[in-house]
C-alpha cells in the first residue's frame, strides 16, 4: 500500500531498524506491530527504541515511571 504522506512521515519517524520497509508508512507500520503485540518505534523514547523491545509490557513500564 502506497502512502501519500510517506515523505512527510519520514521527517518524524524515529525507527532505527535497518532496512525497515515500512518507514514513513504509518498505517502499515502500526498494523505490522499490533499483529505482533507490539507498538511502533514512535511510541518509545529514542533510548528504548534502539533496543527494539517494542512490547506492550515495555511501553507500560515506561508509562508507569
Amino acid at each position: 500500500m502506497d502512502c501519500d504522506k510517506q515523505k512527510q512521515n519520514l521527517e518524524k519517524c524515529n525507527c532505527t531498524y535497518p532496512g525497515c520497509p515500512r518507514k514513513g508508512n504509518c498505517c502499515e507500520c502500526l498494523h505490522h506491530h499490533l499483529k505482533m503485540e507490539q507498538l511502533p518505534a514512535c511510541c518509545f523514547p529514542e533510548d528504548v527504541e534502539k533496543t527494539y523491545d517494542r512490547s506492550f509490557k515495555k511501553f507500560a513500564q515506561i508509562v508507569m515511571k
